[in-house]
């Protein structure tokens, strides 16, 4: 999260170079990071086979003409090519004072991998495409702040109801206190208008929007994870047995149909885990059924492609 230093060393083999040194800020993907990430990402999904946890607190690419030229874009899309294709748990967790801006958020955003990837954020932190600074830019300028003075200030109230009945030589006056006090109230309202475009880049309202899928603390967070991956690595260990005994069987059919088997909350991992563990006969039991059923469809699909006669010759075969 600090500024940091990347030094490249002159060339020995030739007199004329000198060491570089350029700053990189803190929060910020360049590409030698955006390549690490990518790298580290690899080697969890191919080499390690582990579930991945992201602690996600980056404002962003840097994008100058240096970071282009250096490939920042292909580096954050192999990003994106590891998450995609990660074939074992992922969560991103934003953590306490931690944000996540931009850039940042489009390659790590759970909906690139919705089969593996969830998504949380601390109470403390922050997530949205625009800093507060940013957003009131665009969508809550100056002009829309004065008109938020004029409806809550009483004394902007008043100069405006002095201002209708004001001949025009009172009118000056009064036009030159309202602009006074105007100038006065800016940069409290621009303080709220800051706050308020604050308040929704917070957890409660990522949540609403559906784009994480809790608010966490920090206390409760390392007891929150130890059983949410157990309870996912024991969920995709019988996903996988399942969709294997039955090939023709989606991920949501299969998500059905545990949520059918399992007899108690699906929301409370600890309960569910415990599920897992404790019904180990009856879930050998309903993958043997699921298998014999994936057996029968994949003979009916076969049949169907068949000729009615030599249908009627295996059908006769198999009696």
């Amino acid at each position: 999260t600090r500024l940091v230093d990347r030094r490249i060393p002159a060339d020995p083999a030739n007199p004329e170079s000198r060491e570089s040194i350029e700053p990189q800020a803190g929060q910020v993907w360049f590409p030698d990071s955006a390549y690490k990430t990518a790298q580290a990402i690899e080697d969890f999904n191919r080499g390690e086979n582990l579930p991945l946890i992201i602690f996600a607190n980056w404002r962003g690419f840097s994008g100058g003409t240096r970071d282009m030229y250096n490939e920042i874009l292909k580096f954050g899309s192999m990003i994106v090519d590891g998450l995609r294709t990660y074939k074992h748990p992922v969560f991103v967790y934003l953590p306490p004072n931690g944000e996540l801006r931009g850039g940042a958020w489009v390659v790590v955003d759970p909906t690139i991998n919705e089969e593996m990837m969830e998504m949380y954020a601390d109470v403390q932190s922050r997530g949205g495409i625009l800093e507060p600074p940013g957003i009131c830019e665009v969508k809550y300028r100056a002009p829309d702040q004065i008109k938020t003075m004029h409806r809550l200030d009483p004394e902007l109230q008043e100069l405006d109801a002095k201002l209708d009945k004001a001949t025009s030589e009172e009118a000056a006056k009064i036009k030159e206190q309202i602009k006074k006090r105007e100038n006065t109230l800016m940069p409290l309202y621009l303080q709220i208008a800051h706050e308020f475009a604050d308040l929704h880049d917070r957890a409660g309202r990522m949540k609403a929007k559906g784009v994480i899928r809790d608010a966490l603390s920090w206390k409760k967070s390392r007891e929150y994870f130890y059983w949410r991956v157990q309870r996912r690595l024991a969920e995709m260990k019988l996903r996988k047995a399942m969709m294997h005994a039955n090939p023709h069987l989606t991920f949501s059919e299969v998500t059905t149909k545990m949520q059918s088997m399992v007899n108690c909350d699906w929301d409370d991992d600890r309960a569910v885990l415990q599920w897992f563990t404790a019904e180990q006969d009856s879930i050998n039991k309903a993958v043997a059924h699921m298998r014999a059923d994936g057996i029968a469809s994949a003979v009916e699909e076969m049949l169907a492609k068949l000729s009615p006669d030599d249908r009627a010759n295996i059908v006769s075969k198999l009696r």
